[in-house]
Parts: C-alpha cells; structure tokens; sequence
C-alpha cells in the first residue's frame, strides 16, 4: 500500500477537474494521446452536453517517479451543489483531494462547501489554480486567497493549466509527495478478525451482462475472483462474477487487496439487492464473526427535498420507466421513487430528488438512456403538516396536503453566495421577490459572501437563474437544509369543466396564491383545445374560487339565407336547437372525464 495514492478532485462546477483529469490520464499513459477526447471521463450524454459533471468517475493511472512505480486511483467530482453527495461519497473512499480553484473566478460556493466537507473528513489537500494560461494577471490574486484558506504558504499552492499541461506534473509528484498512502481500517474489537476482507461501497452501475456492479474501497484484506461476497446490510450473499479496475475502461484482476479502488461484478439482477454505503465481506468471514461488527462505519444516505411525480407520454411505457428509474437508482442513490398515480396522465412514480438540477438531469437522461418520454407534475417539496388532533406527518405530495391543520413547517435552506462586491446590491435585492431572510454579510478576499435563509420552496423555483442573470453569471450558490419553520401556505387546485386535474395541485405560499392561480388559468386557456360546449377552468384554495377563465365553445355557421341574412325565424330556430345541444354536451361533460393531453401538462408546466 505504500506506492498507492487514493486521491479526488473537488471544485467549483466548471472550474475545470474534468479537462485536469485529461492531462493527469495523458501524462501518466492511462489513454493513449489518439484516443484523447476532452471531458474523457464524462461518459452520460448530458455530462458532454452540459459540459458539467454529475457522475463521478474512478480511474486508475500509473506513474513512475524517482525510480518507483506508483498507483494513482482518481476519482473526478461534479461541483454542482445539487450532486454534493456524489462529492461526499468519493470523500469516503480517498485519502487525499486536490482542491482546484479557477484562476478567473476565483473561490466560490461549491469551493467552499467541497473544501468543508474534505476538512471534515479528514483528508491531506492540495490547492492548486487553473487556468493560469488564461488570465495570468489574476492568478496571484488567486493563488494568495486559495493559500489563506488551506492556511498554508503561497509557494504551496500549485498553478497549473488543465488545457495545455502547464504545471501537471508538479501537481502529479505533488500528490506522490504529500498526500498519505492508504491504511488499514481498525476494526471494532475484532483484532482477531485483521485479515478479513472488507469493503466499502460508495458507487454502483448495472450492467447487462454482469447484474449488478459495485464500486468499492477496500479497506482491509484481499478478495479473489473465485470467492464468495456477502452484504451486510441486505444479508445477500452471491458468488463473484468478475473484479478488477477502471483503467478507464472496465479491466479484470485475479484479486483485489486492501488500498484499492476498483469494481465488483455481483450478478445479481435486482437492484434493490445493493445499497450504496453498505460493507462487502467474505461469506466465510459469517463463520467467525456477527457481519454487524465487520461492518465500516458507513456515510449517511441522502434525503431528497425536491419530489416530482414521473408519468410516462405512452401508458405502455410504465414498466419501462420503472425499470429505467430502478438503474438509475443504481449510480444515484438519492434518487427515491414510488408508485403514484393520475386520473389523465395514469400510473407513474412519485420522485425525490436533491434538488432542481438533479431532477433535470434525471428526467433527460430517462429520454436520452432508456428511450422513455415522460410528463411531470410541478416540483415541490415536504411539508410537516399538525392535523386537528395533534398528530404530525410529513407531506410530500401536494394532493395529500389536508385542507384543514393546525400548523405546517416548511423546510428552510441554509444559503451561501459568493459574489463581486458590485453586484452586492443587485443580489440583496432578490428580497424583493423571495423570501431571503437573516442575511449577513463577509468579505473574502476581494469576494463578498452572503449568507441568508430562505424556503426551499423559493429555492427550488428560480431563484438560482435570478441569481446568475442579475449578476451577468459571476455569482454562485451553495445550499444545504438547516431547518423546518412555520409557513403561511395552502393547496391551490386547478378544475377544468368541474374536474380537478390532480396533476397541476401544488402548496403556494399564501402572498403568491392570487398571482399563481391567475397565471395557471390564463396559460390554460391558452393551451386547451376548445369543445362543443364552453369550459370553466377554476383555480381553487378550500372550496373557494381564486382566478376563472373560460374557453368559449366552437361555433358554427349557420349559413347565409338570402342575400339579407335570410329568414329569422329559420335560423332563432336554428340557433335554439344548437343551444340546447350544446347544454347537454356540457352537462355530459361534467359527468365524463374531460381529455387534458400530456402536450398541455409539458406546456403549462414549463418556466
């Protein structure tokens, strides 16, 4: 384990890891310089598009220096705040991290918030400033905030271009240099049990043909490909399919020991089968020991905020997309699902996510991956509901919000935004239209840092694109849920011809309901198709109607009887009996259910 360096990158979103992570694969000879492509290690569609990471992604490189043979094991992270746990669970299976910091930007955020969570672990880190090709003038500016907060000298911070190399293989002796070989984990009054295998699993895939893969940190013993597994906190056992490395590509080993960071092929068909932060051991480890002592002290699993309601565009499609969020689960395991269903959209699955970006990338990668159109309700969050007796409950569809409670909380985030100190004012004044409370103010650097609360109901609006657009991109965000507070809000339900269309039910805030209910029933007079007779669309909050639009109904000709218009008396007849017509396809109307196509819920529920 000595040669073994166990180490992440951590940054800000789009400051660069992903293009370090190149030089770092073409300096040491993992990718051949003709198979090079940018962003190697962003394999999703939606990675490349983007140009951000979501997943990350371990690789193993070899690295010759003074003489000796070294293995790097690299694990590139996203930087946006809503995939932090993708960052927390790489934090858990390394020993060191290069903290990268864009040269043009400076700290921000997500610096911040990675840094924290490196320190909190217990992690050696290396500063380093990219981009220095690009705006060298700013980058001693840089280097000398990124050195006060590692709290060491200047002249240990690194500055590197990711582009052209500039700086890389200082940074590579660098992490030969400074940052711990792995160890041993102790185990909990078992030293009798030290050569026991044990693993830790922080990331997993499935795979067609080898069911389920896990990708794991070993932290004590040795695991050959012929050997029996067993997971602690599912009680399965299965016979190893295959093991080995991402070297990128998916390499096989006769044997994995304690230090290294690779793969195991489980073969198990169902998902359910492996959670993410559970211990693999031996089978024959059962022998000797209670599987609850040789169990690693795991990380917590993450609790989603935001819930979206996933409803298939063909309704034969549901087993599809069942299957599809189950993969999907497989390598995000704060994605939570259950089934959930809607009189005009049919069966689909109740989603949690951690926030609007995850949601976003989710709902793509279901098209892009899996071949799976889907419609979704309005994002929304929990709420703590006190019913009339006492009782409390968690609420996190907006159909199952009671119309009659005591009190309901509503979950709070804790925000941090890192901003140029001339667009201060610009960024305070989003109070206006967001509830951002207990704001406070801290000068780093040149940087201004706002700290303030505000609902993640508001959050999960738009308050992030606000926050970009008012500051012409240059302010970043930071999140995380510190609390639940008592909230003024209530179930706005939209009726189309006397029907309610669960689908569009959500929680507004009390000071929004006017405003809401009014713009939901002009876009749906918009969008909905007229019919025979006129249809009411009615926002309504506790029985009582808010905002009303109607869609008049179609008309039709009567013709042109004579060259005055015709007899009169022909066509009041004519127009009686079209009345009369149309008075009973509307009472039929209220009495079927009325066609609200998915085209209309995409429509309506866009920005």
């Amino acid at each position: 384990m000595e040669n073994i360096r166990n180490f992440c990158i951590i940054a800000h979103v789009d400051h660069g890891k992903s293009t370090l992570a190149d030089r770092l694969l073409e300096m040491t000879g993992t990718v051949e310089k003709r198979r090079m492509k940018e962003q190697y290690l962003d394999q999703l569609e939606s990675e490349r598009e983007r140009g951000i990471t979501i997943k990350m992604a371990p690789v193993r490189m070899h690295y010759e220096n003074r003489g000796k043979q070294y293995t790097l094991n690299l694990i590139d992270t996203p930087g946006h705040t809503d995939f932090s746990y993708e960052v927390s669970r790489a934090l858990a299976a390394v020993d060191g991290a290069i903290l990268l910091v864009d040269a043009s930007q400076g700290i921000q955020a997500q610096t911040l918030a990675n840094f924290n969570a490196a320190r909190k672990a217990g992690l050696k880190i290396i500063g380093a400033v990219n981009k220095i090709d690009l705006t060298p003038h700013l980058a001693d500016e840089v280097v000398t905030s990124t050195a006060e907060l590692l709290e060491v000298p200047e002249e240990e911070i690194f500055r590197v271009s990711g582009k052209t190399g500039l700086g890389v293989e200082g940074l590579l002796e660098a992490v030969v240099d400074k940052l711990p070989p792995p160890t041993e984990r102790a185990y909990s009054g078992l030293a009798s049990e030290a050569n026991s295998f044990r693993a830790l699993i922080f990331d997993s895939f499935y795979h067609e043909h080898k069911g389920v893969v896990a990708t794991v940190r070993v932290f004590n013993g040795r695991i050959n490909d012929s050997d029996e597994a067993h997971l602690v906190a599912t009680k399965t056992s299965f016979k190893l399919k295959e093991l080995g490395h991402f070297s990128p590509q998916m390499t096989t080993d006769p044997s994995m020991e304690a230090g290294q960071i690779g793969y195991i092929a489980t073969g198990l068909k169902n998902p359910e089968a492996l959670k993410i932060g559970d211990t693999m051991i031996l089978k024959r480890a059962l022998e000797k020991a209670d599987p609850k002592d040789l169990a690693l002290a795991g990380y917590k699993d993450p609790q989603p905020v935001v819930f979206v309601s996933f409803y298939p565009e063909e309704g034969e499609d549901y087993e599809n997309l069942k299957t599809a969020l189950g993969k999907l689960k497989l390598n995000d395991s704060a994605l939570k699902f259950e089934a959930d269903f809607n009189e005009f959209l049919g069966r689909g699955f109740k989603t949690g996510f951690l926030g609007k970006l995850h949601f976003e990338i989710t709902a793509e990668r279901l098209e892009k991956e899996f071949n799976v159109r889907t419609v979704h309700s309005f994002p929304s969050v929990s709420y703590k509901v006190k019913s009339r007796n006492g009782v409390w409950t968690l609420v996190t569809n907006p159909k199952d919000f009671p119309s009659d409670y005591q009190e309901v909380l509503e979950p709070i985030a804790k925000v941090d935004i890192l901003t140029p100190a001339s667009y201060v004012g610009t960024v305070l004044r989003l109070q206006e239209t967001f509830r951002l409370r207990n704001v406070s103010t801290n000068m780093i650097g040149k940087t201004m840092m706002i700290s303030a609360t505000l609902p993640l109901s508001d959050l999960v609006r738009d308050f992030d694109d606000q926050l970009k657009s008012i500051s012409a991109g240059y302010a970043s965000l930071s999140y995380e849920i510190a609390s639940y507070e008592k909230a003024e809000v209530a179930k706005l339900e939209v009726l189309v011809a006397g029907h309610d269309v669960g689908g569009l039910t959500r929680i507004v805030h009390t000071e929004d309901l006017e405003k809401d209910a009014r713009k939901t029933v002009e876009r749906l007079k918009d969008l909905l198709p007229p019919l025979q007779f006129s249809q009411a669309i009615q926002a309504v909050v506790g029985g009582k109607v808010v905002a009303r639009e109607t869609i008049p109904a179609l008309k039709k000709e009567l013709g042109n009887f004579g060259k005055n218009g015709g007899d009169r008396t022909r066509k009041m007849k004519l127009w009686k009996k079209q009345q009369r017509g149309k008075e009973r396809l509307k009472e039929l109307g209220t009495k079927a259910k009325i066609d609200v196509p998915a085209s209309v819920f995409k429509e309506l529920l866009k920005k």
